[in-house]
């Protein structure tokens, strides 16, 4: 389970919840998007995997700053596919379902790290 939660305090008590959750549902909804070939991973990410430490949510990043979730995902885009088209379809995408299963705004940065060609 995860270690970092975002918290709401609230007159009656809390609400907590793991960045992990909120990742997990970021990258379904991003797999949704036509066009998207996959959530991409960085290279820190995989060799902190190689060498044992704690796996990081591949792709998507989630923090919470000012009542707002801010959500970064690193994404592939397939070929013939209008890149700035299918960010813009990731953003909404995972902006809506964000707010949806949690309440809270989100702004989502979406960065192409590559296109992903048919063999």
């Amino acid at each position: 389970m995860g270690d970092n939660y975002i918290s709401y305090r609230e007159d009656n008590g809390s609400i907590n919840i793991s960045e992990d959750v909120i990742s997990g549902v970021v990258r379904a909804a991003i797999t949704e998007v036509e066009g998207v070939s996959g959530v991409s991973t960085t290279a820190g990410a995989e060799l902190a995997e190689l060498i044992g430490l704690k796996t990081l949510p591949k792709g998507v990043k989630v923090r919470f700053e000012d009542q707002k979730i801010i959500v970064d995902t690193i994404i592939m885009v397939n070929y013939g596919n209008n890149v700035v088209s299918v960010a813009k379809n990731v953003q909404e995408a995972v902006r809506s379902v964000i707010q949806a299963s949690t309440g809270f705004d989100a702004e989502v940065n979406v960065h192409v790290s590559g296109i992903s060609f048919d063999r």
